[in-house]
This record gives C-alpha cells, structure tokens and sequence, in this order.
C-alpha cells in the first residue's frame, strides 16, 4: 500500500521530530514503550461535532514507512552534520513494524478530547510519526466537516457538486477537497484528477468563455445539423430558430443562442447551460428555452440551466415560472429541468435561501468549501499519554490544554431509538460500560458536572487498525460517504443546528477522574510564599 501523494513519506516532518529522535537514541531511551494520543480540543466553525476522516492514508503511510538513503544524506549533511554516524544507521532501520494503532472508523463523527488515533510502540518512532498524522487528519477532517455542514444546510434532498479546484491552497489542497467533501456527503466534483484517482463522480458544464467565443448563427453553418434519438439527422439550427420564432424570444443575445446550439449538438443528452452571461431572464433563459424544446422534439431530456450570480433565490424562483409557463405554451413537459446555482456560496448563504423561498436543485460551491473560510484549521494535537507504563500528563494554566493521561479506551452510549447520549473515556483494563446498567459520566475537570446513564447499546469506538500491518478494512471512499451520511441524518437537531448547537457530553469514569487528579496533584509544582 502506497500514499496517494508522493509528498507523503518520513521527510514530511519537522525538524525538531528528528533531533528528538537523535536525543531520544543518544541517550537510549528510543526503545521505550510510549503511548501518544491524537486529538483535538474544540470543534471546528463553532459547531457540536466534528467528522473524523484521513485514517486510509495514515495506513498507507504506515505500510510504506522507510527512510530512503538519499533522504538520509540529506538529513546527515544538510541538517545534522555533527550527530553520531550510529543513528544514521537506525534511522535507515526505522519503520513501523513494531506500532500498534487503535483508532475510530473513519467518517465517524467524533468530540473534542476523544483519542481519535492512539499510537503505541517505540519512543522515538512514535515521535517520528508525530507531523505526518496531523497533517494527514488536520485538513481532512476539517473539509470533511465542513462538507457534512453544507449538507444539512442544503438538505438531503439537494445535489452538492464541489468547484473549488481554482481556488484551492494548490494541486494537493485541490485534490484532497474533492476527496473528503465527496466523502463528507457531497454528489461529486469539477476536479477531473480526483475521479480518476478515488472514483468520485465528476460533473460539470461550460464557463462564461464559451459562451463570449460565439456571435451569431453563422458560426455554425455547415454545423447545423444533430441527429435525433430516431437515429435521422435533422436541421438543429433551423428547428432552434422555429421554437425561437414560435415563443417570441427574438431578442435575445444571438452569440449565447449560438453557444447554446452549439454546445446542445455537442452534448445532447447533458445540455446544461449557463444562463448570466448577458442577461439571465430576458436572454439566457429563454435562449436555453429555444434549445432545450428544440432538444425534447428530437428526444432529447435537457438538464437545465445554471445561474451564477445575481439574486439566486428570486432567479430561480423566476426561472422555474418561466419553464412552467413555456412548458404550457408548448405542451412540452418541462417540470424535471434542474436549476444549478453557484457564486460564492457557503453555508449562511445556504440557510438564507432556505428561509427566502428557492427552486435551486443543484449547487456548485467552491471556495468557502475548499479553503474552509470560517475556520481554516482544526488543530489535532499529538501528546505522549503514557511511557513504560507509567502515565503522563501535560499541564496548563489552561485547563483545556490539559493533556488526559494514561491508555483509554472510548464507548459512545445509545439510547433506545439509536441516538448518541454520550461518549465516555474509560481507563484501558477497567471494566466497560454495559448496556442496561447504569453508568456513572463525570466531566474530566469538573466533578460538579456528572450524569448517570443507562444505554440501551453502548459501541467500542476505538479499535486496533495496525499491529506492525493493516489489521482493518480499507472501506471504499462510497462506503465511507454512505456511513458519514447515515449518522448526519440521525443527529440531534439540538446538535446539528448552525447557531449556538447543543454540546454533546464527552466523559469519563469516577476511576478515570480521580487518576487524572491524582497525577495533575502530583505533577504539579506547589508554590512557596513567604
């Protein structure tokens, strides 16, 4: 198994993850047995839930782990020229043979604090490893996340399309937007590279130069004719300029009519056209009109029209009364057409078309998606939890930036009608939570805030993935979209909501909760006033 990105290999580092390993071997303590949790503390673009995605590619990293010796003289004479020749050689033996992974599924959706991947194994390959994780969960989660918002916004029943390749942080942010925002419940994408690679649907139609490059019927002659779903070929510029004559849409933009005919004789069977070059409603409209009438009498089914600027929602709305009004006049079934919308959408824009009043079926949405505008990054954390078998914790005077100590294990508990009432961290080697027996929840840093709660079903989150190999399935990306949207369709609205959302209750046990504080007391220095 090899990384989808040639980037993605052990020099994807910092530098300070290589002198700790020289620092950790010089002093032979490498070998040591740690334990490092992955993690995050707060939920991304001020909601209540975060999706968990990158896994696939943290596993491939794993399985093609290796130091290469022309990477290994670079780090020798570029970065550490006077370190012992010794660790050279073990860092040309380093690999991931000796790790174990527990993880969640990915596509899960996951809660701050939670040890999202749990790493074990050698100190100083486990420290290795630190930079390529969260590079490799960072960003997918974050656009994963941000693509499951944008489809409660826009509802189930909607096709989301991803158009951000243009506008993305260059070919590898692009790639990986595709990716994770099909995985994230999006239909597909522009991005003709990410259907090629992961399989995704790629759509898409014409841009505004296609339209611009046409000025008038001539263009086309000795180019007029289509042949019909009969299999005869009929004259399609003069059946278009009948339905044009027929309707009264005589003046409107000949260029766009053109483009229009033009890319119908192209591409019959998936004529969508954008309508805003010149003038949406008393040109593009009806000039797709013309078109599409002329399509449906050779047997065609149009697609519909895409709008990409102006006032989406009172275009549309005008559009579709339009096509019923023309739809009548002909007696031409013209009900199914879709309307596409673009420019600059996110996910306010969404909730406002929602609350105005739309006939939006389709929308394309790039840069909002792909950059993440409201939140460009998620911030996983990768912090040392245990070594040797002895716990360890990092302080603040933060207390969120407190590290939980120790190996855990993480149970969601579910109530009878299948909804999650709570996620709680339970020491490794202490008993679980049952289903049907009551089970005591209490906040990591504040007793005060406890629940006691009787799951109907309680399901093991995190789960061995690596043991010196892949231990779990590699889930295909549709697979992993279908459960992503399984569980968006079953989250609380309290939950799901875009403004001040509920929070969902991250616990651990009354044991779990008195080991923290008792190593937090130990830890920390007592101050001396005199």
């Amino acid at each position: 198994m090899k990384t989808t990105n040639n980037f993605v290999n052990p020099m994807l580092t910092d530098l300070y993850q290589l002198t700790m390993a020289y620092a950790y071997w010089k002093n032979n303590i490498h070998k040591k047995r740690a334990v490092f949790d992955l993690f995050f503390r707060k939920n991304p673009f001020n909601g209540a839930y975060t999706i968990f995605a990158g896994l696939g590619e943290v596993l491939r990293f794993f399985s093609s782990y290796e130091f290469t010796d022309e990477q290994i003289g670079y780090i020798k004479k570029e970065l550490m020229p006077d370190c012992d020749p010794g660790f050279f050689r073990w860092l040309k033996e380093v690999d991931c043979s000796e790790i174990a992974v527990y993880s969640f599924d990915e596509g899960t959706v996951v809660f701050p604090r939670e040890p999202l991947i749990r790493v074990e194994g050698p100190l100083a390959a486990c420290q290795l490893l630190e930079t390529t994780l969260l590079t490799l969960i960072n960003y997918p989660s974050l656009i994963t996340t941000n693509a499951a918002r944008f489809r409660i916004a826009a509802g189930f029943h909607k096709v989301l399309l991803e158009f951000g390749l243009r506008r993305a942080q260059g070919p590898d942010g692009g790639v990986s937007a595709s990716r994770y925002s099909y995985m994230g419940g999006f239909d597909g994408s522009s991005n003709v590279l990410s259907g090629q690679l992961f399989n995704l649907p790629v759509k898409g139609t014409h841009a505004h130069a296609f339209v611009q490059a046409f000025h008038g019927l001539k263009d086309l002659e000795g180019k007029q004719h289509l042949k019909g779903t009969d299999g005869k070929e009929y004259d399609f510029v003069k059946m278009v300029t009948e339905v044009r004559e027929e309707l009264g849409f005589t003046r409107t933009n000949e260029g766009e009519l053109t483009a229009f005919i033009a890319y119908a004789r192209s591409f019959p069977r998936m004529f969508l056209a954008l309508v805003d070059t010149y003038d949406t409603l008393k040109s593009g409209v009806p000039n797709f009109l013309c078109v599409a009438i002329a399509l449906t009498r050779l047997g065609y089914s149009p697609v519909g029209i895409r709008l990409d600027s102006g006032d989406l929602a009172y275009l549309s709305r005008e559009s579709r009364a339009i096509f019923l009004q023309v739809g009548e006049t002909t007696g031409t079934d013209l009900t199914y057409l879709k309307i596409a919308a673009s420019n600059d959408i996110n996910e306010e824009v969404l909730l406002s078309l929602n609350q105005q009043g739309h006939e939006i079926d389709i929308f394309g949405i790039g840069t909002h998606l792909v950059t993440c505008q409201a939140q460009p990054a998620l911030g996983c954390v990768y912090k040392l939890v245990e070594i040797e078998g002895s716990p360890r914790i990092k302080l603040s005077q933060q207390v969120t930036k407190v590290t939980i100590p120790g190996r855990k294990d993480v149970y969601r508990l579910i109530n009878k009608d299948n909804l999650a009432l709570a996620d709680i961290l339970v020491m490794a080697g202490e008993d679980k939570p049952m289903k049907g027996e009551q089970t005591l929840c209490v906040h990591p840093f504040d007793e005060t805030k406890r629940v006691y709660i009787i799951p109907a079903e309680v399901k093991k989150l995190n789960n061995l993935v690596w043991n010196g190999k892949v231990t779990a399935d590699m889930i295909p990306l549709a697979e992993q979209r279908k459960y992503i949207l399984s569980q968006l369709q079953k989250i609380r609205e309290d939950y799901a909501r875009p403004v001040n959302p509920a929070s969902y209750k991250v616990a651990v046990t009354s044991i779990l909760y008195k080991f923290i504080h008792e190593l937090w007391a130990k830890e920390s220095p007592i101050a001396v006033i005199e």
